[in-house]
C-alpha cells in the first residue's frame, strides 16, 4: 500500500517509520529542520519494544506531489487541522482513506464534512514525541491502533490496511465495529487525565493518590460519560471505573502531552480536549462544572503560550 504520513512527529513518526521498516511505500510529509533531517540523518526511533534507524526515507515539504495514495496517516496536532485539511484536498484520489490519529472528538467532524467517505474513524494509544528534528522517543504505552469505517461496516480497504499494520510485531491493531464509541472511550481517559493533570501540574502517582484530586478525576470522568450519552454514544459508567482502574496502574510518573506542553509553556490541545468536552456539554445543555473549571482555569496559560508562538 501506498502511504502518507501527514505529522511526521512522535506519533507519525512511530507508525509510519514502522510501516516503512516492513517495506510499505511510505513518504513523510515534513517542514523546517524536521524535513532537513529526515533527508540527511533519515528517521531514528527510540523505543522501549526495540530502537531502529531508516537512513534514507521517502519526505516531501509538498503534499500535493504525492499521487496514487492508499492511506493519508493524519497525524498532527489538532490545531494544525484546519491547514492540513487545506493541504490535503490536492492528494485524494478516488479510493484514498484518511486515517486520523488525533486527539479529541471534533475533528471527525470537520474532516467528514470537507472529505465524506474518505475519512476512517482512528484512534493510537502510544506515548512518544520527538527529541530532536526526525528522532522519535516512545516512553510508554505498547503501540496500539484502531480504525474501521465510520458508522459502517469493515470494508476492503480497511481490511488491506489492518494487514499492513498486522505484520508489525510491535503495533496491536484492531478495527472495532464500533469506532464511534472506541474512539470515546480514548477520550474518556484523555480529557479527565489532562485536564486534572494539567490543572494539578502533578504526575498521575500524585493526583491519583490525593483525595480531593482523585475526586475530581472521577467527577471529570462521569461528565464525560453524561455527554456522550446525550449525543447518541453508549458509554457507560463500566466505562469511567475501568478509565479509573486503568490510571490506577499507571506508572506513577506518567504526565498527558497536553499537560507537559501546558507546563512548558507551549500550545496545547487544550480547545481539542477540555474545550471541546465544554462546547458539546452547552450544546447538549448538560452540566459540566468540574470540566468548566478545569478549562476556565487553563485557558489563560493557554491564550499566553499562543500569543508567545505567534
Amino acid at each position: 500500500m501506498k502511504f502518507a504520513i501527514f505529522g511526521t512527529g512522535g506519533v507519525g513518526g512511530y507508525f509510519g517509520g514502522k510501516l516503512a521498516q516492513i517495506g510499505e511505500d511510505v513518504t513523510f510529509i515534513a517542514r523546517g529542520k524536521n524535513l532537513e533531517a529526515l533527508k540527511t540523518s533519515g528517521l531514528r526511533v527510540d523505543s522501549i519494544l526495540g530502537n531502529f534507524l531508516l537512513e534514507k526515507v521517502q519526505v516531501t515539504d509538498s503534499p500535493q506531489s504525492i499521487k496514487n495514495l492508499d492511506v493519508i496517516l493524519l497525524a498532527t496536532k489538532t490545531w494544525q487541522l484546519d491547514s492540513a485539511i487545506a493541504e490535503m484536498k490536492p492528494m485524494l484520489g478516488e479510493r484514498t482513506a484518511i486515517l486520523p490519529l488525533l486527539n479529541g472528538m471534533e475533528h471527525i467532524d470537520k474532516l467528514r464534512a470537507e472529505f465524506g467517505g474518505h475519512v476512517l474513524g482512528g484512534l493510537c494509544r502510544i506515548s512518544s514525541f520527538l527529541i530532536a528534528p526526525a528522532h522519535v522517543s516512545h516512553v510508554a504505552v505498547n503501540p496500539h491502533i484502531d480504525f474501521n469505517e465510520w458508522k459502517q461496516e469493515a470494508s476492503p480497504r480497511v481490511d488491506e490496511i489492518l494487514s499492513a499494520f498486522s505484520k508489525i510485531k510491535e503495533i496491536t491493531a484492531d478495527t472495532p465495529p464500533d469506532i464511534e464509541l472506541a474512539m470515546w472511550e480514548k477520550y474518556l481517559l484523555i480529557c479527565a487525565f489532562s485536564g486534572v493533570g494539567a490543572v494539578t501540574r502533578q504526575p498521575v502517582g500524585v493526583f491519583r493518590s490525593n483525595p480531593e484530586s482523585r475526586a475530581m478525576f472521577i467527577r471529570s470522568l462521569h461528565e464525560v460519560v453524561a455527554v456522550a450519552r446525550a449525543r447518541g454514544v453508549e458509554l457507560t459508567e463500566q466505562s469511567a471505573e475501568s478509565v479509573l482502574a486503568r490510571i490506577d496502574q499507571t506508572q506513577p510518573d506518567m504526565m498527558a502531552s497536553m499537560q507537559k506542553d501546558m507546563m512548558e509553556g507551549r500550545p496545547s490541545e487544550l480547545e481539542a480536549q477540555i474545550g471541546a468536552l465544554v462546547r458539546m456539554a452547552h450544546a447538549a445543555n448538560i452540566s459540566v462544572p468540574t470540566n468548566e473549571f478545569i478549562y476556565s482555569t487553563l485557558l489563560p496559560l493557554e491564550q499566553k503560550a499562543r500569543k508567545k508562538t505567534a
